[in-house]
């Protein structure tokens, strides 16, 4: 089934962004990606503000449904949370990109005020979902000395964002690794 014109701006759109942030594209450089041109971008997106949302709002939606499809495959806390870390080592491809949500927030000068509320409403959501996963680890004993799920979870997504940032830096995903270990290493699968 072919991809329509507005998908096919979202893909170009993340890719760029997570590979160079919101500032390191234009909309002609998305025209030239996806092949049309750049007046027909304003049609689906009139402003880079509402393209950045549209992101955003996707981007929630997308790891909402992953966050879903790891329940359902892993049974418990130290799986699913292994199961995330890979999800995030995964997306530096090689030390050459990021999470979406961590690349618009080494730039958030640059964006509008709506976009900065989705990647807060991002933050809150992953962080429920992994305070749970924290939660069902100390119930189910497989991730070791958890006290305060809420508080394991506030310090996990900066520290896996903080991960990304420092392989992405280095070009080395293996930095991701070392930097996480401190949680992977509390699992008792």
């Amino acid at each position: 089934m072919p991809t329509d014109t507005k998908t096919h701006l979202l893909d170009s759109a993340e890719r760029s962004a997570r590979r160079r942030g919101i500032d390191g594209f234009s909309y002609a450089d998305l025209a030239a990606d996806v092949g049309i041109r750049k007046a027909s971008i304003h049609h689906h997106f009139p402003s880079k503000a509402t393209l950045a949302v549209a992101l955003m709002q996707r981007y929630y939606a997308d790891l909402e449904t992953a966050c879903a499809e790891i329940q359902r495959e892993h049974a418990t806390g130290a799986a699913r949370l292994s199961a995330l870390l890979d999800r995030y080592h995964g997306a530096l491809e090689g030390g050459q990109s990021l999470c979406l949500c961590v690349s618009f927030s080494t730039s958030t000068q640059s964006l509008s005020a709506d976009t900065i509320a989705e990647m807060k409403r991002f933050r809150a959501m992953m962080t429920a979902w992994i305070e749970g996963t924290f939660a069902l680890g100390a119930r189910d004993g497989t991730i070791k000395d958890v006290t305060e799920p809420a508080l394991e979870a506030t310090a996990t997504l900066p520290l896996l964002e903080g991960a990304q940032l420092a392989a992405r830096v280095e070009e080395d995903p293996q930095r991701f690794a070392a930097a996480i270990a401190i949680l992977s290493n509390r699992f008792q699968i």
